[in-house]
């Protein structure tokens, strides 16, 4: 059995689906900051639940143009999208199919 602080666990590849709740994104900042601080909940979101760091999420262009399509000040409420933690510890997040 492998010591406790070693990181054993975290070697092999991860995929898992989130729905990302950006309501709030919608009330926090002023207008113009809307979509840029929906991208940063999206990074939080992840780095979180996926435990890596908000610098090593990397986010899919079909993704940032979803959240950007209506303009800055109009974000969807929430997103569904796919994210893949690959064994250096990066995290790419993309949108699901359909959504």
């Amino acid at each position: 059995m492998a010591p406790k602080n070693e990181k054993s666990a975290r070697t092999e590849e991860l995929e898992r689906e989130y729905t990302i709740p950006l309501r709030a994104s919608q009330h926090q900042p002023s207008r113009r900051r809307r979509a840029g601080h929906a991208l940063l909940t999206v990074r939080r979101f992840i780095g979180r639940h996926m435990k890596g760091t908000v610098e090593d999420v990397w986010i899919d262009p079909r993704l940032n143009e979803h959240i950007w399509e209506r303009g800055v000040q109009h974000i969807p409420p929430s997103v569904r999208v796919k994210a893949i933690r690959f064994e250096d510890g990066l995290i790419e997040v993309d949108l699901v199919e359909g959504a």
